[in-house]
């Protein structure tokens, strides 16, 4: 109504009758091959993720156009062991995965000290919490809300959906696409990685693969959806991103 509002002289009221009783695909349709953009600010989708890391989060919530809403350190106690995620690099290699895997071990013990000789001095609770989390690694596992504007996805999907995007959140960035696509496929056609649809911005940072990641990519949104792994001692589960226009979740 946003977009028809900026071309048409009707009350708000009329133009409400007049687009609950057409279909909106060909005006849509037309102002994305425009790039008439403001009007899809008032579209926005609400993500609910978890199996990331903070390493993963701290990029996220660069993305400053956007409402976040973070599982707190302070107030959840990670006495009983924090979750992990576990790089790629680090999973397909037996000697890193034994020293990785001690040093979780190490920082989970770490914290139970500090909190446990805390508690001894009368500091409990979120008082203990917040500073025995200092020892916490980025890998610490988290969960996190959030919400974006369309206009503001398209943005993010071509920054985080391409090849030179840390691994974690490019794999983050394709599960919320694939998502977006299944509830707004004429704004989400295009969207992804700049060199999909263009000459890729990165110059001399370009990493030589545009025509791989224009196969590999058109692929990946076709085909299922997939997870980011997240350890726990070093078992294998799968990262979830929910997503949800109007208040309706669906995986």
């Amino acid at each position: 109504m946003a977009a028809r509002l900026c071309y048409s002289p009707s009350d708000i009221w009329s133009l409400r009758e007049k687009i609950e009783t057409k279909d909106q695909r060909e005006f849509v349709e037309k102002l994305m091959k425009i790039g008439h953009m403001s009007p899809i600010e008032h579209a926005s989708f609400t993500f609910a993720v978890e199996g990331i890391s903070r390493a993963c989060s701290h990029q996220l919530v660069r993305h400053r156009l956007a409402s976040y809403s973070q599982q707190s350190q302070r107030y959840v106690s990670e006495e009983t062991g924090f979750d992990y995620i576990i790089p790629p690099t680090i999973r397909g290699d037996k000697e890193l995965m034994t020293f990785y895997e001690k040093f979780m071990d190490e920082a989970q013990q770490a914290y139970n000290h500090i909190v446990k000789k805390l508690n001894e001095k009368g500091k409990k609770g979120e008082i203990a919490n917040q500073d025995a989390r200092f020892v916490l690694p980025n890998a610490t596992e988290t969960k996190i809300m959030l919400t974006m504007n369309a206009r503001e996805l398209l943005h993010f999907f071509r920054q985080r959906c391409c090849f030179r995007a840390q691994w974690e959140i490019r794999e983050m960035a394709h599960q919320m696409l694939l998502l977006v696509k299944t509830v707004a496929p004429i704004i989400f056609e295009k969207s992804g990685p700049a060199c999909v649809n263009e000459p890729c911005p990165e110059r001399v940072m370009y990493c030589g693969k545009a025509r791989e990641i224009k196969r590999i990519y058109g692929r990946f949104v076709k085909g299922k959806n997939k997870a980011v792994n997240k350890g726990t001692g070093g078992s294998a589960k799968k990262s979830k991103v929910l997503g949800s226009q109007k208040g309706l979740f669906q995986e």
